[in-house]
């Protein structure tokens, strides 16, 4: 039982350093710019998957 409890607590300080710094932040926006990339070139295939079937 203690060494889970040492695992967890080893987890729980990884997460605090991600957490409290700053890491969060950058991989949200980088998330976001990646998220509306891809939703352009989705709406780019679907147009241009169209027309060439017609």
């Amino acid at each position: 039982m203690l060494k889970w409890a040492a695992i967890f607590f080893v987890i729980a300080i990884v997460a605090a350093i991600f957490g409290f710094g700053g890491i969060v932040d950058a991989a949200a926006s980088v998330a976001k710019v990646l998220f509306f990339i891809f939703l352009i070139l989705f709406v780019i295939s679907l147009i241009f998957g169209r027309r060439s079937s017609l």
